[in-house]
């Protein structure tokens, strides 16, 4: 018997442990990293003067985005089905798509400065979200909530 695993969910899952794992290096790397990825110049600065905050934010980060990267892959079926995997599922890929498309209202309304963090960052989550959505349309009827 062959087992089927759903494509676009190990992917998803793939690119969700790769940012946890960029988010780790960042903290390790410092403020030099922190300013490069654009997390902004006060958390560089709060880094360079040895403060507690940034790692532990960048370590939360880390951690939700790991934790989703295993919701994925309990969707897929490569994992065993984890609890609330469909409400899980549906708030994650929410969350990425939405980080991806808000750019749009805060550059119009807003007037936000179209920084190439902003920018990147927002296509970077749309592709989040459009891998995890693909995934999630594919495995719907097969989800209990």
């Amino acid at each position: 018997m062959t087992e089927s695993y759903n494509v676009a969910l190990i992917v998803a899952a793939c690119l969700s442990a790769v940012a946890a794992i960029l988010h780790i290096v960042i903290m390790v790397g410092g403020p030099a990293w922190y300013r490069f990825f654009g997390a902004g110049e006060r958390l560089a600065t709060a880094a360079e003067s040895g403060r507690w905050y940034p790692a532990v934010i960048t370590v939360a980060i880390a951690l939700v985005l790991g934790a989703w990267a295993v919701y994925a892959l309990s969707g897929a079926g490569v994992v065993r089905p984890l609890p609330f995997l469909k409400i899980a599922l549906v708030l994650i890929t929410a969350v990425y798509v939405l980080r991806g498309i808000v750019v749009l209202p805060l550059l119009v309304f807003a007037r936000a400065k179209a920084t190439a963090f902003l920018l990147w960052s927002s296509l970077i989550c749309l592709g989040f979200g459009a891998a995890h959505l693909l995934g999630l349309i594919q495995i719907w009827p097969y989800l209990a909530w």
